[in-house]
C-alpha cells in the first residue's frame, strides 16, 4: 500500500510517500480503507522529534491519529462491527497511524462515522472534538449561563468548543482573526475579539470569566489569561506549560486528550441532527502530507486539511 512514513526525526522533509506493507487487522482491530486522515499540529511537533519522551514511536513511522474510513477485514474477537461500516477513530498516538492506504484500529476506539457530509471531513472530528468536550465538562465542569473565554476559537478544537459550550447554555466570547469571524458567530459566540487588532487582556476591561479555555501556544500571555479567571473559576489549558499554582481559589487545569468512543459517537450524532458542525479547509491528496507539514510550519495552511489517500 501507499504511505507517508518517516524514518527519522527532523523536518518536513524526513516525510516520504512511499510503499508500505499493508497491515492486517489483529485480535481486537478491524482494518480500515482510510477515506480520510487529519492533519493535527502535534503532528508536527511529534515528527520533529519534540515529544519522544511522551510517545515512544517505532520508526519508520506513519503519522496521522484521526481517522475516517470502512471496514475491510474484522480481526478475531471483534463484535458489533462489520467489513463496509464506516467509522471513525481517535487512534492511539505512537501507534502506526491513518496517513496510509489502510490502518489497523482498536476496536474499542471506534464510532460509527456521520451519515451527514462527506466520508473523508469526518476525520476532522474524533480528537479535536474530544478535546473540546473534554476540557469544557470533564475538567471546567461548564454548566448553564456561566461565562467563557475561548482563547484561539478559529482552530479546530475552538470550533467545536464554541459549538458545544453555545449548546450547553453558556455565555461565550471567542478570540479569533478576523477570518474566523463569521464562522465563530454562526456556532453560538456572543462576542469575538480580533486578537490581532486588541491585545485580549486589553478589550476585557476588567471583565472576568467562570471558565477561561486556552488553545493557543503563547506561554509569555498564559499569566495574563489567568488573570481574566474569576474568583474560584476554572482555567483550562490543552498547550502546556500550565502554572502549578493560583491566587483567588482559581483552578488549573491541564488537558490531555483521550480517545473514547462513548463520547465520540456522541459527537457524531450531534452532526447527523445537525447541532455540530464540522468545518474542513482543504482536501489534499495523502502524497502531498509533506507539502501540509511546511505549509504549517511556516503559517500557510488555511486551516483544517485532511489528506485522502
Amino acid at each position: 500500500m501507499k504511505a507517508v512514513r518517516y524514518h527519522s526525526y527532523g523536518a518536513s522533509d524526513v516525510l516520504v510517500y512511499e510503499e508500505a506493507e499493508r497491515p492486517e487487522a489483529g485480535e481486537g482491530q478491524v482494518l480500515v480503507r482510510v477515506a480520510g486522515a487529519a492533519f493535527n499540529p502535534v503532528d508536527a511537533s511529534i515528527r520533529a522529534g519534540y515529544l519522544q519522551e511522551v510517545f515512544q514511536l517505532t520508526l519508520p513511522h506513519i503519522p496521522c491519529y484521526d481517522v475516517a474510513g470502512l471496514i475491510t477485514e474484522v480481526g478475531e474477537g471483534v463484535s458489533g462491527w462489520r467489513v463496509g461500516d464506516a467509522v471513525v477513530a481517535f487512534l492511539p498516538i505512537a501507534s502506526p497511524g491513518a496517513a496510509a492506504e489502510y490502518v489497523a484500529v482498536p476496536a474499542e476506539a471506534l464510532a460509527a462515522a456521520p451519515r451527514k457530509g462527506e466520508l473523508a471531513d469526518a476525520a476532522a472530528l474524533p480528537s479535536v472534538g474530544l478535546t473540546a468536550w473534554q476540557a469544557l465538562f470533564e475538567h471546567a465542569g461548564l454548566k448553564s449561563d456561566q461565562s467563557l473565554l475561548i482563547n484561539g476559537a478559529g482552530g479546530a478544537v475552538g470550533g467545536y468548543a464554541v459549538q458545544l459550550a453555545a449548546q450547553a447554555g453558556a455565555v461565550v466570547t471567542a478570540t479569533a482573526s478576523a477570518r474566523s469571524h463569521d464562522r465563530i458567530h454562526s456556532y453560538g459566540a456572543s462576542r469575538i475579539i480580533d486578537y490581532t487588532a486588541t491585545p485580549v487582556r486589553e478589550a476585557m476591561a476588567g471583565q472576568r470569566f467562570d471558565v477561561v479555555l486556552n488553545l493557543a501556544y503563547i506561554p509569555e500571555e498564559i499569566a495574563q489569561l489567568v488573570d481574566l479567571v474569576a474568583d474560584s473559576g476554572a482555567f483550562v489549558n490543552t498547550v502546556p506549560p500550565t502554572p502549578e499554582d493560583a491566587e483567588r481559589g482559581v483552578r488549573m487545569l491541564q488537558v490531555f486528550a483521550r480517545s473514547d468512543a462513548d463520547q465520540l459517537a456522541g459527537l457524531v450524532n450531534r452532526v447527523d441532527t445537525g447541532d455540530l458542525k464540522i468545518d474542513v479547509a482543504q482536501r489534499r491528496p495523502l502524497a502531498e502530507l509533506p507539502a501540509v507539514h511546511d505549509e504549517a510550519a511556516t503559517g500557510r495552511l488555511p486551516g483544517k486539511t485532511v489528506v485522502t489517500a
